[in-house]
């Protein structure tokens, strides 16, 4: 039988639509077997500098008690879905990178303010067709640094400071402030908090409560006289935007933590260069508190998304890895007690594994004194440098005597954003690896310890992670 040509271009073109409706996710509305509606494929490529931590579980603690120690290690298994991790120690010039940004960011706003010329160029309010935007930065257009005319060099030296003394010129730190916003996904999932209070309470023998809901949310602004003001403030849940946290840290490191960390040492040349002067560029930053780090995450993951268009929401935020994560990293695929396998900290030809106190007195024997360069030793079987010693480093997690056991077996963690208002004995903080003025004893991955939230430290620098879209199994 013959199909007449009209007939036959109608059945063309219902497959060809029924295949577009396929491809494009649509539902077909004509039945048939279910064949399920799939994304495009999607390979999450390498972040700069970092390397991949695949999922699996490991013992975490010391099992055997040893007064070399000298401290309780809660033991458990535990589980931990793949991540990324920086390889290194964020170093001087990655922080620095971020302090600067936020200088650049700071004199594009006065140059495009009134009261320095007003160059409109420097700030984007209108769309292409336009329509007005919500203002931002104009981050194309370059600053004048060498052929300034006067407005604009009034904005750039506005960042600047004369030392009262010596008279050097240096950059103002108290204005170096980074407001950023985090949406607070965990607490806007919990029932407890839904909008609606039909779906509160998901038992039915229970009426449905109309009582009030209070929420806590962190905000931040800067007082006429320059002041940073953080404020916990807890109001009736009302939307979404109550889940919205803002912040806003001085991103300056504390230079001084040089000396004030060690009373009656000769460290001034250390609080005067070790930041500022190349020949530390990729020595791991110190002086920077728990915030700051949790600020350079933040700011971060926003300049890379800046990049990406349309392919950034499939990209997780950077953060402080929990304390578990760093654990389980440390201890490399074999599980190891240290890093590296061996059991002792140094190789049988005497060379030194990791950077840290190796005598009482002798910090010098490993080779340095203070910190070394990121990576200058070996890296473990997942390719990180300097898990043990060289810097100690922040974690997400907050510091309790239980540790693990008072958090679940996968994928633990126990945050809590401590308010300003709050007791400081709960803005303690877990620091992991020991660092270069800490003994054998505290270098190995199990040790615990903690500092304050707000508390820099010479001997306390950070590395970044990054939850993965999808990964393969470890082993």
């Amino acid at each position: 039988m013959k199909i007449k040509p009209v007939f036959l271009m109608v059945i063309i073109a219902v497959s060809m639509v029924l295949y577009s409706c396929m491809g494009s996710g649509s539902a077909v509305a004509t039945g048939g077997e279910i064949t399920g509606v799939r994304g495009t494929s999607y390979t999450e490529p390498t972040p700069y500098g970092m390397v991949a931590i695949q999922k699996g579980s490991l013992k975490v603690g010391v099992e055997e008690a040893d007064t070399l120690w000298g401290s309780e290690f809660p033991v458990r298994n535990i589980s931990v879905d793949g991540f990324w991790m920086d390889q290194t120690e964020v170093s001087n010039a990655m922080y620095r990178q971020f302090v600067y940004w936020v200088r650049d960011s700071i004199i594009r706003e006065r140059l495009a303010d009134p009261a320095y010329g007003g160059d409109e160029s420097y700030k984007i309010e209108e769309d292409k067709e336009g329509n007005p935007i919500k203002p931002y930065l104009n981050w194309n257009k370059r600053i004048p640094w060498s052929k300034a005319n006067e407005d604009e060099a009034r904005a750039i030296e506005s960042v600047y400071t004369i030392h009262p003394i010596t008279g050097e010129k240096m950059l103002d730190a108290r204005q170096l402030n980074y407001r950023y916003e985090v949406y607070d996904y965990v607490a806007a999932a919990q029932r407890k908090y839904r909008l609606n209070p039909d779906e509160r309470d998901l038992n039915t023998d229970h009426e449905v409560s109309s009582r009030e809901v209070l929420i806590s949310k962190d905000t931040a602004w800067v007082d006429d006289d320059g002041k940073i003001v953080r404020q916990t403030i807890t109001r009736p849940l009302s939307s979404p935007w109550d889940f919205l946290n803002t912040y806003i840290v001085n991103v300056y490191p504390d230079t001084t933590c040089w000396v004030n960390d060690f009373q009656n040492a000769d460290n001034e040349r250390y609080m005067k260069l070790y930041f500022s002067n190349p020949a530390y560029d990729d020595y791991p930053v110190v002086g920077v508190t728990w915030e700051q780090a949790n600020a350079f995450c933040a700011w971060r993951t926003d300049f890379l998304l800046r990049g990406l268009g349309g392919y950034a929401k499939q990209i997780q935020r950077y953060r402080l890895p929990t304390e578990f994560e760093w654990e389980y990293a440390a201890r490399g695929k074999e599980g190891n007690p240290f890093p590296w396998e061996s059991k002792e900290v140094k190789s049988d030809k005497g060379c030194y594994y990791a950077n840290f106190k190796p005598d009482r007195g002798n910090y010098t024997k490993d080779g340095s004194l203070i910190t070394s360069k990121c990576g200058i030793f070996s890296a473990n079987s997942n390719g990180l440098y300097d898990m043990a010693g060289n810097v100690a480093e922040w974690t997400n997690t907050v510091y309790t005597e239980s540790g693990v056991m008072s958090m679940s077996d996968m994928n633990p963690e126990l945050r809590y954003n401590a308010a300003k208002e709050d007791p400081y004995r709960l803005k303690k903080k877990s620091v992991r690896g020991g660092s270069w003025k800490d003994p054998e004893s505290m270098i190995i991955s199990a040790w615990r310890s903690y500092e304050y939230q707000n508390q820099p430290r010479s001997f306390i620098g950070f590395r970044c992670v990054r939850s993965m879209v999808g990964e393969s199994n470890r082993r």
